[in-house]
């Protein structure tokens, strides 16, 4: 929506820096979009302080050495980017994190910042939320891969639909590895 700060955070800890953002934003309103899902609050004595939401993005979790494949994620899938993040490393694929609760003030860092969060070499990409896939192709380019919700109509327990629009930890995985086979 045009003028509106859409912010989608993780968890506890990067939504009250959300909430921090938007009592500083003087360009007009800001949308806190949170999820009725429980969700784990983050260790962050383990990952990156939520700080980084101010930036719109952020290395939350990194791989030992260069990264080669970057899971991009917003809002109740960050804790699901994650897990499949653990899983990867654990079967040797150096995987990174990016928490990215707002598209908006990631657009307005600096050239250099978004390289560093989304390095261009880095060709290998998954987004993953359960929204609109829209706009996403921007950040995984033509050799990522989104994981989104491009149809409506699904009636059951929330974790029953997580699993009928492959919001799985699996999923997130075979695709991962789906996007490293074709670089």
């Amino acid at each position: 929506m045009p003028g509106l700060l859409i912010v989608r955070p993780a968890d506890a800890t990067e939504t009250a820096e959300a909430w921090r953002v938007a009592l500083q934003h003087e360009k007009g309103p800001v949308g806190l979009v949170l999820t009725r899902q429980k969700v784990p609050t983050l260790d962050r004595t383990k990952l990156a302080p939520a700080a980084g939401v101010a930036k719109g993005a952020y290395v939350l979790a990194d791989a030992q050495g260069a990264p080669e494949l970057i899971l991009l994620a917003t809002g109740s899938e960050v804790s699901l980017a994650l897990a499949a993040h653990e899983r990867l490393g654990k079967e040797g694929v150096r995987s990174r994190v990016v928490s990215m609760p707002c598209w908006q003030l990631f657009e307005a860092q600096p050239q250099s910042y978004r390289d560093s969060v989304i390095p261009p070499d880095v060709r290998a990409r998954v987004s993953v939320e359960a929204a609109s896939p829209f706009g996403w192709e921007r950040y995984v380019g033509l050799d990522g891969a989104i994981i989104g919700v491009d149809k409506f109509g699904a009636s059951a327990p929330g974790s029953e639909v997580m699993k009928k629009y492959g919001f799985t930890v699996d999923h997130v995985v075979e695709t991962a590895k789906r996007v490293l086979k074709r670089k």
